[in-house]
């Protein structure tokens, strides 16, 4: 059974999300501030981080950013709640690692649905054997199917949107994607948008791979290119 942690400083909205998450069989944790978020989802290792933008000791996007970068946390999906509706905040979510962005008042069955698309997205554990071999490169493989990812054999934890960034890549392999492309085509947002957000989870990306990040090459000016790391040494900008 998944476990959720549901992260919200007002008690009756953080109630509301409690029952509606028990009414639909998934065990939860809750709390009201995000030292307790951090320290709960250390504990716990919730499927999936519920978390209010706005909480009383610090930002829910310095929850995700700290959640992002603890190695054994960086692949739980995390889903941002916020008051804040302008496209720049739902930006900010994101850039920090968010995997969804859902605006307050919103319903519970809309919250719920997000909820089941992020965990039937997030990647899980199999063993090598079970890896498709049509999507891979430079020892990356991804198994669509499965929704896993290993790298020289080894399973690798990325969050929703790390797999669908890797998948992208992985299925136009040896094709320039620019920066417009990939927004929209894996974020789903408007490529006319400026915002540093493809940059940043290519770096992160990049990061997690270790080695074979190097196959995830960069096309100065216009965007990135996935291919043998041996082909051409890789631009860093």
């Amino acid at each position: 059974m998944s476990l959720l942690l549901i992260v919200e400083d007002e008690p009756d909205l953080r109630e509301l999300v409690e029952h509606t998450a028990d009414a639909h069989g998934y065990e939860y944790a809750g709390c009201g501030t995000g030292r307790e978020a951090l320290a709960l989802a250390r504990r716990l290792r919730p499927a999936l981080v519920i978390l209010d933008l706005m909480l009383p000791d610090m930002s829910g996007i310095a929850v995700c950013q700290q959640l992002r970068a603890d190695p054994e946390l960086a692949g739980t999906p995390v889903m941002m709640l916020t008051a804040r509706t302008a496209e720049s905040d739902r930006v900010q979510g994101l850039e920090a690692g968010a995997d969804d962005y859902l605006s307050k008042p919103f319903s519970v069955r809309e919250l719920m649905l997000r909820v089941k698309a992020i965990l039937r997205r997030a990647p899980a554990v199999a063993p090598p054997a079970a890896v498709c071999t049509a999507l891979q490169c430079n020892g990356i493989a991804l198994d669509e199917a499965q929704h896993t990812v290993t790298v020289e054999g080894a399973p690798l934890y990325l969050t929703a949107l790390e797999f669908r960034l890797l998948r992208t890549l992985l299925l136009r392999q040896g094709e320039v994607q620019s920066r417009q492309t990939l927004l929209e085509d894996v974020w789903g947002m408007s490529p006319d948008l400026q915002t540093r957000t493809v940059d940043t989870h290519v770096k992160r990306l990049r990061e997690r791979l270790g080695a074979a990040g190097a196959a995830i090459h960069t096309v100065r000016g216009f965007g990135y290119c996935l291919r043998s790391a041996t082909e051409v040494e890789p631009s860093r900008d």
